[in-house]
């Protein structure tokens, strides 16, 4: 089978033991970077010598059709350099691939900037949208911040640091100077950092310059503005029209913002009352 496993990204002590384990037992490892796997082996004090072969953007639609051949007479181990394989790391063609051939796929949770990030950032966690790296032409940026101005989910961000200052101010441009925005720096290292404010503060901030791996999360469209107390009047008036208590706390969480479950407690609560 495909073994999908997720690596630390930046604290070794996040490696699960699943991941030792696997990494003990491979015979064949799908990385990233050859040599960063190597460096994580001989960190976590693994003496197996598996055959490595290189799976990244460049070669992974030629590489999938070998892999996926071998996955069907033995496990073949997947890494990125760190988090994850297939999110915004290779992968996804492989994964594709094997489930196209009917060959099984598995994977080894553990640790996520995406997640991470999301966590500690502070912002509404219930529903978010993670879209990568933003596109590094000005233009191609624009559109796609504009595209995005009005979701009201939380997102998630990866960026560059050589670059941290011109998308916090292209963001600002498009969402608004004073949304609510979070940048993670470093996690789970030495020197993790994690900067709240609106993204015209942050963005003044990062101008200053900004070393490391890099985490953006943005607050949703409207989810500071929306009132609860309005928000459960909508989520009654649908009620009184028909609607399940449940469908009604989800459609206006969904146009709000705001948390479904605490919309569905509130209803019920002011049912209860006299």
């Amino acid at each position: 089978m495909i073994i999908l496993a997720a690596t630390p990204i930046g604290n070794l002590g996040d490696a699960t033991t699943r991941l030792v384990t696997a990494l003990e037992e491979a015979t064949t490892i799908a990385a990233e970077d050859t040599r960063t796997t190597q460096r994580l082996l001989q960190a976590l004090g693994v003496t197996n010598r598996p055959r490595l072969v290189a799976l990244h953007d460049h070669n992974e639609k030629q590489r999938a059709e070998e892999l996926v051949e071998r996955a069907r007479t033995e496990d073949v181990l997947v890494l990125s350099d760190a988090g994850m394989p297939t999110v915004s790391d290779p992968g996804f063609g492989l994964v594709a691939a094997a489930a196209a051939a009917g060959v099984r796929v598995t994977v080894l949770p553990g640790p996520s900037a995406v997640l991470a990030a999301l966590a500690v950032s502070g912002l509404p966690t219930d529903r978010f949208a993670f879209e990568g790296f933003p596109p590094r032409k000005p233009g191609e940026r624009r559109r796609l911040f504009d595209q995005l101005a009005g979701e009201q989910r939380t997102l998630v961000f990866f960026e560059a640091p050589s670059r941290i200052a011109e998308v916090l101010r292209a963001m600002a441009d498009a969402f608004g100077g004073d949304r609510r925005a979070v940048v993670c720096r470093e996690l789970t290292k030495l020197h993790e950092e994690v900067a709240r404010g609106t993204l015209d503060e942050l963005a003044a901030w990062a101008a200053e310059g900004i070393r490391g791996e890099i985490v953006i999360v943005v607050d949703g469209a409207g989810a500071r503005e929306t009132d609860p107390a309005d928000a459960l009047a909508q989520v009654q008036r649908l009620v009184a029209d028909g609607i399940r208590l449940k469908d009604a706390a989800a459609e206006v969480a969904a146009a709000t913002g705001l948390s479904s479950r605490d919309l569905y407690q509130a209803a019920l609560a002011a049912r209860a009352r006299p």
